[in-house]
């Protein structure tokens, strides 16, 4: 009966000392955003503005293509592919890119307005003391006329283009500088993506992660579901 009474708090002590070696998951604090297809839905006016670029030298891109294999990519990054694959004169580039820029100013500025439900996540959000990122893909320029034109600058802590780094989505440079910038690991983030590259860019960082299929999945109460789903209330 002692022996037995004994053993019991030392059990206890046992299992105390055993979960204080188990790794524990930091609380969430940063929600990171991908722009196009996540907070704004481009996806069509990026595939418009390039095939009016690329239109004068009969090399426009069917749209399954681009869906498949150029979706989410930096517009020089398309270009090099084009060139290796469709043999797009290298010394075109910088014409090609500058049209597509300005078509892509051209759509935002008659097609980008706010949303609601995206306002009102992000500043329910921020309210609740979550610190928020925008890390594109796009040009700056692109990038910030669309979070002005959504109403969506005003909640962001950092906003990051494929100017700010060496290297774009897939990699995850883009997402490890907003985290260094936030001054939080990978683990207290979380981060909302919509295609391939962005997955792979974000699963690489560390990150936890939220896919998405089109800017209508992304709501405050999907965003709190996820938080709470990878164990931390929000």
């Amino acid at each position: 009966m002692t022996m037995a009474m004994t053993a019991s708090p030392v059990r206890d002590q046992l299992r105390t000392l055993e979960a204080s070696f188990q790794p524990r998951r930091s609380k969430i604090e940063a929600i990171l955003f991908d722009m196009d297809g996540v907070l704004i839905d481009a996806r069509e006016w990026h595939y418009e503005a390039l095939n009016l670029a690329l239109s004068p030298f009969g090399l426009e891109i069917d749209r399954d293509a681009h869906l498949a294999t150029y979706d989410g990519l930096p517009t020089r990054t398309k270009l090099d592919m084009l060139s290796k694959s469709r043999g797009l004169p290298r010394n075109l580039h910088g014409f090609v890119n500058t049209m597509k820029q300005k078509y892509t100013v051209d759509m935002v500025r008659q097609r980008c307005h706010p949303m609601f439900q995206h306002q009102y996540a992000l500043s329910q959000l921020k309210t609740a003391g979550y610190k928020i990122a925008v890390c594109s893909n796009s040009i700056r320029q692109s990038l910030e006329l669309m979070m002005q034109r959504a109403g969506l600058d005003r909640f962001l802590d950092v906003m990051l283009s494929n100017e700010d780094v060496a290297k774009a989505k897939p990699d995850p440079e883009i997402y490890l500088t907003a985290m260094s910038r936030l001054r939080l690991n990978p683990d207290q983030c979380l981060i909302v993506e919509d295609n391939e590259h962005g997955i792979r860019a974000a699963k690489a960082s560390g990150a936890r992660v939220l896919v998405v299929s089109n800017p209508d999945d992304v709501t405050y109460e999907r965003i709190l579901s996820a938080v709470a789903t990878m164990g931390e209330a929000a």
